[in-house]
């Protein structure tokens, strides 16, 4: 017994070097890097086409059945100029109107690689959160479509820049009334590109406020305001 003793102890200490041996000769795993976002240069708005005004109206409507395909760079370029992009760059004025052009609500841009931030005077995509948020920006439980869909845009107030004059003082009850106004405004110029490009969309108010919020770093003065989902149409017309 003594003998099978020492000859099993000997055994695991064999395999303890053997063991130490490897972690400490072998190669080291390095922890992955983190993705980094890069910005994202969109071509130039396409400004001419599309359908007529009366046919888009006629056409508007909300969808929640979204396919996973991406919009490609020219048709989320022209979507986000169409939303909230500068059609008067001598002034910088917008698509969508805004009180006291005070301009307070910011595109976030949620895909599956990340979210950014929609930069009109630059046409540019802006880097925000290298993590796929598009499902706080519902309640993906009872709305699933918000995980699947390629892109889901997130209106952000700014209230900071509401002010008249910057010095007289703008209510917590008018800063929401003119930021949701605002949003609204947005919101249906997505509509209508939407039913000009044959695209699908919802907006949406049921959104997880607390937890984007939270990984997009929200300072006091910003308030989520309104979400919507863009993609093309699970189901054709």
């Amino acid at each position: 017994m003594k003998k099978l003793t020492w000859v099993s102890l000997v055994f695991v200490f064999m395999i303890g070097l053997v063991w130490v041996s490897g972690s400490m000769g072998g190669e080291k795993t390095e922890p992955a890097a983190p993705v980094k976002l890069e910005p994202i240069k969109l071509p130039p708005p396409q400004m001419t086409g599309g359908r007529p005004l009366m046919e888009v109206l006629k056409d508007r409507k909300t969808s929640r059945d979204f396919k996973p395909d991406k919009l490609p760079p020219q048709v989320l370029s022209n979507l986000l100029w169409a939303a909230f992009g500068i059609n008067r760059p001598g002034s910088g004025l917008r698509t969508a109107p805004s009180a006291m052009n005070w301009q307070e609500i910011d595109l976030y841009v949620a895909m599956a690689e990340g979210i950014y931030l929609y930069d009109a005077k630059a046409n540019v995509l802006q880097p925000v959160l290298a993590k796929d948020v598009r499902g706080e920006t519902g309640r993906s439980l009872i709305q699933p479509f918000v995980k699947e869909a390629p892109l889901n845009l997130v209106y952000i107030a700014d209230f900071s820049r509401v002010s008249v004059m910057g010095k007289i003082f703008v209510s917590e009850e008018d800063k929401l009334v003119y930021a949701s106004a605002a949003a609204g405004f947005i919101g249906q110029n997505v509509y209508l590109f939407c039913a000009s490009e044959g695209l699908a969309t919802v907006i949406r108010g049921l959104i997880d406020k607390e937890a984007l919020g939270k990984d997009l770093k929200l300072g006091p003065k910003q308030k989520i305001i309104l979400a919507q989902t863009v993609g093309y149409p699970k189901t054709e017309k």
